[in-house]
């Protein structure tokens, strides 16, 4: 990594999560996505556990409300992302159906066989795609399904900026091909996968960042954590614009086997 840019693991989870939470999404993605990806999944009925691990504040979780039937837990680490999501399913009136609880990826409050879907979008990164992969599989039931987003490189090799980038960030980004093999491994059928289009990040991630960067910075006047952190988002970006034929979020369905 380059000395002249922070890494994203050099600052406070609460700072990160005080800035995203202001934000409908954490990370790249669309309800177009979101319905596309459901679309490759079998018809859920009004009897179906659905949960949403690493929610954040539920910008996936309410089209995930509205194009399927059945029960959907948001779980997320972050207190005030739930309390956000609570709001937002009461606002979409679907909080008889859709309830966001605290809580940790890798110690799930489900029981084995429990679920019908596990969904998550921009989020399995924090537990590794491969151990989330395997270690939630148990909650599912046989031929259940599970959906993630996860960042990808689109090529077998890169330049050597954005190589280094990534490798910091998530040393588990890896091809399509490895993510789908692992997927196999840990036990399911990979049905389907896609590219997030580049609006996922630029319309839906990236600028509405723009006027919160603003505001976050004037919030913060003196705070030397707080303008790193912006200039790290800043960067991040930057190397997207610069990079974004070489890696990009892919959604991945498999159904367990």
């Amino acid at each position: 990594m380059s000395n002249n840019h922070t890494s994203i693991h050099d600052f406070d989870f609460t700072l990160i999560c005080n800035y995203f939470k202001s934000l409908e999404r954490q990370g790249p993605g669309s309800p177009e996505a979101t319905q596309k990806a459901l679309s490759f999944i079998n018809e859920l009925s009004e009897k179906s556990q659905i949960a949403d691990i690493g929610c954040g504040t539920g910008g996936q979780t309410i089209t995930l409300a509205e194009y399927t039937k059945g029960q959907i837990t948001g779980i997320d680490l972050f207190p005030d992302f739930i309390e956000i999501f609570n709001k937002n399913a009461a606002k979409a009136l679907c909080s008889d159906r859709v309830k966001g609880i605290t809580g940790s990826m890798d110690h799930l409050p489900f029981q084995n066989e429990e679920l019908d879907l596990i969904w998550s979008e921009g989020a399995i990164y924090n537990i590794g795609f491969e151990r989330g992969m395997n270690e939630w599989n148990r909650f599912l039931k046989k031929n259940g399904f599970i959906a993630v987003t996860e960042v990808s490189w689109f090529t077998p090799e890169r330049p050597a900026e954005i190589e280094d980038f990534w490798m910091d960030a998530y040393p588990e980004i890896n091809t399509i091909p490895a993510k789908t093999a692992q997927m196999e491994k840990a036990g399911y059928i990979p049905t389907a996968h896609f590219i997030l289009p580049e609006k996922c990040w630029t319309e839906h991630f990236y600028a509405p960042q723009v006027s919160l960067q603003e505001a976050f910075l004037k919030e913060h006047p003196e705070n030397n954590a707080v303008k790193d952190f912006i200039a790290n988002q800043r960067y991040e970006q930057s190397l997207y614009h610069k990079y974004k034929e070489y890696y990009g979020y892919v959604f991945y369905i498999g159904q367990k086997r």
